[in-house]
């Protein structure tokens, strides 16, 4: 039987990225009932709304997307789609392994960490008061009643970092660690700065670890955590943070691994996952079949782990791996040279993995 999964191409240099991980999923040999669907600025151009409603409502119905990059119109009054996704379908972890692969040019070919990132709350929840408003001077008056004095020409973000949140995220951690034969979670945080959120995130991690002895656990600071992350990224296994932290972290991690052209990603929920490369859509390049897929076909395999086609995404991130070692039908940030002659494009990189998986 196949799988129902929304496909949204995206925008930019998105819909060549999504068409070459189309093409090696389905060379797995796993079947799959696309529903395409579009999200991002084309479509903004086009109707006035970066992320339709039949979008969404495919979303609900299949529980299972993969999507390219998609641009942030500017000036729009529009938040980013992957913003409106996480809110409108409560996907509240962002998982980012960060994985070094023989041939990637990287400092630290060591790394092997996942990166599991709270979603939903701390500064990205877009509680935000603007500098000169009404609301902002009622908001300044409240907290001088309270002892806290705010100068008047400041921008004000609230933090909320609830229990709900943080236990959901930490048990996600726990369990992912434990599904995947991983052995030690970190929890990340500045709980000795910000004692009532950061602290509140520490305390519940450490109730959420005490109900799995068998995982190892352990917390950092987060500077500390940044320090020894590139003296020593060995001694780390799955990390789980708060939302900004999480997205600080993730492109360190990224850039220890060559880039975030190797960061795939997934945003998971209770009824819904969406798989996406984390980095942008690149519109200098659109339509030249120049940019690296990497990033968005290991999002593809971390769909297929997902779905619990764990052969198949085994095959899939083996063939991937073997055609960056090899470095012969690899685009040009691949080669030593960014002006080799012999760098492929988009499709060729994916017309190799094809064939190393001997599909």
């Amino acid at each position: 039987m196949a799988y129902e999964v929304t496909f949204i191409p995206g925008d930019g240099t998105g819909p060549e990225l999504a068409e070459a991980t189309r093409r090696v999923l389905e060379a797995t040999g796993v079947a799959f009932d696309w529903d395409v669907q579009q999200a991002g600025i084309d479509e903004y151009e086009r109707s006035g709304n970066p992320f339709p409603s039949a979008t969404l409502d495919s979303l609900k119905r299949t529980a299972v997307g993969i999507k390219g990059p998609t641009t942030t119109p500017i000036g729009s009054g529009f938040r980013s789609v992957n913003v409106l996704l996480r809110k409108e379908l409560d996907l509240y972890a962002c998982v980012r392994p960060c994985k070094a692969y023989a041939g990637v040019r990287t400092r630290f070919p060591e790394t092997d960490i996942v990166i599991v990132r709270e979603n939903t709350e701390d500064l990205y929840a877009g509680i935000e008061f603007e500098r000169g408003t009404p609301e902002n001077a009622r908001l300044r008056e409240l907290l001088a009643e309270l002892g806290s004095v705010v100068r008047e020409d400041s921008g004000i973000s609230i933090r909320p970092i609830s229990v709900f949140g943080t236990e959901r995220i930490v048990e996600y951690a726990f369990d992912y660690t434990k599904r995947t034969g991983r052995r030690k979670v970190t929890a990340v945080h500045k709980a000795n700065i910000m004692k009532f959120s950061d602290g509140l995130f520490l305390e519940v991690a450490r109730e959420v670890a005490a109900r799995h002895p068998e995982i190892e656990f352990e917390d950092r600071i987060v500077d500390n955590l940044c320090n020894q992350l590139v003296s020593r990224p060995e001694e780390y296994d799955v990390l789980v943070l708060p939302n900004l932290f999480g997205d600080i972290v993730s492109d360190l991690g990224a850039g220890m691994v060559g880039g975030l052209g190797f960061a795939g990603g997934a945003n998971i929920g209770t009824h819904a996952a969406v798989f996406e490369a984390t980095h942008g859509s690149a519109p200098k390049y659109k339509g030249l079949n120049k940019v690296n897929p990497t990033a968005l076909m290991l999002s593809g395999v971390y769909m297929l782990e997902h779905l619990g086609e764990q052969d198949a995404a085994a095959r899939m991130e083996r063939a991937i791996a073997e055609v960056i070692r090899k470095g012969e039908k690899v685009t040009y940030d691949l080669k030593p040279h960014r002006d080799d002659p012999t760098a492929v494009g988009t499709a060729e990189f994916a017309d190799a993995v094809i064939e190393e998986m001997g599909a």
